[in-house]
């Protein structure tokens, strides 16, 4: 069973992030990932490059479920006030 910060790390690892939160329950997990390489890229872009740096642990059964919502730093930051 994966936990949040494990998920945050590996996210991390393999996408430049100005911020990221992982928060879930060991079954299902919320991230909010906050990239610059998002910029340019629809909502299902960002997902598929997010899922691309978990695949292996989707692939193993090792992640089950994650929902995102994906941000540029300018989407962030508006939302934000």
């Amino acid at each position: 069973m994966m936990q949040p910060e494990q998920i945050q790390n590996i996210i991390a690892a393999g996408l430049s992030c100005e911020h990221l939160q992982v928060v879930g329950d060991g079954h299902h997990f919320e991230a909010l990932i906050v990239s610059a390489e998002f910029v340019g890229r629809n909502r299902v872009q960002r997902q598929q490059r997010v899922n691309e740096v978990l695949r292996g642990h989707f692939d193993s059964g090792e992640l089950h479920a994650l929902s995102m919502k994906t941000q540029t730093p300018e989407e962030w930051s508006a939302a934000r006030g």
